[in-house]
């Protein structure tokens, strides 16, 4: 492929330093990274930009009923976001909970192929995962500036997600973030999501607004969003944090995620499988 090439969809594909992948289209941005002999790795990028050039298209056309806690769709990437949303009604969520991890598994899919041995599809720190036999990969937290996650192939884990208040999606709860290792990616944002919307507490000084008047037609309707967490003592954030500890530790005794990392303030709770390790990340 080009190094730079835009599809007539508006979808751009362009190899970045390291001959890593960058998709973006609309409010789309992912970098992906197949590994394998040269020749494998191009036809990879190919697919990969083929079919990223009609997952926006696709999302769109879809989007009323993926903005409902009733969602009846059709697209592939569209039934994956609901399925992974399913497990944790009747409270309330709708597929929007689950987008970014989806779209980074249709574009992972298409990454993997005949001679790649190990690939990964990061969609704003929601990523994919897939692994040959023997293979690693070890990814960066979002929310820490040293804290790693190594996946290996005997591992479960093949998605990670990060939600909270101050990331790019709306949250009901004060985590400065959580991440989730789950067995997909879709369903590692749908969990991210959930727990963050657990890490919560009443308190005076925290500031929420009704979602639609951030956002008018954010899938929340009413519901209120965090806008803005004060300085919380000691005790408060560690009431807070043991909210959302305890909603982990359901979701992973129920099979739903392997471990989450929960962070507010400078202080963090972990659960389950997810192995923190010091140290810079690498591939």
């Amino acid at each position: 492929m080009a190094v730079t090439a835009a599809q007539p969809s508006g979808a751009v594909a362009a190899l970045l330093p390291g001959n890593r992948l960058h998709l973006q289209h609309g409010p789309i941005d992912i970098v992906a990274e197949a590994f394998g002999e040269p020749p494998a790795v191009r036809a990879a990028y190919a697919r990969a930009a083929a079919r990223f050039a009609t997952v926006l298209g696709e999302l769109v056309a879809e989007l009323p009923a993926l903005r409902s806690e009733d969602a009846a769709p059709n697209g592939v990437i569209a039934r994956r976001m609901a399925a992974a949303v399913a497990p944790f009604r009747p409270v309330f969520i709708t597929p929007m909970a689950a987008v970014a991890g989806s779209v980074a598994e249709e574009v992972l899919a298409a990454l993997t192929g005949p001679g790649i041995v190990r690939a990964y599809a990061n969609n704003g720190g929601d990523i994919a995962l897939w692994l040959g036999l023997g293979e690693t990969l070890t990814c960066a937290l979002a929310a820490s500036s040293g804290d790693r996650v190594t996946v290996r192939t005997a591992d479960p884990v093949r998605g990670i997600a990060t939600s909270g208040w101050r990331g790019r999606s709306f949250s009901l709860g004060i985590a400065d973030a959580v991440t989730v290792v789950a067995r997909t990616a879709a369903m590692a944002d749908a969990a991210a999501t959930m727990v963050a919307n657990a890490v919560d507490l009443d308190h005076p000084g925290i500031q929420r607004r009704p979602a639609c008047e951030v956002q008018c037609d954010s899938d929340l309707g009413s519901r209120l969003v965090t806008v803005a967490v004060p300085e919380l003592s000691s005790p408060d954030r560690t009431r807070a944090l043991e909210a959302g500890l305890r909603a982990a530790e359901s979701f992973r005794s129920g099979g739903l995620i392997e471990g989450a990392a929960l962070f507010l303030q400078g202080e963090m709770r972990a659960t389950g499988a997810l192995m923190l390790e010091e140290g810079d990340a690498s591939g």
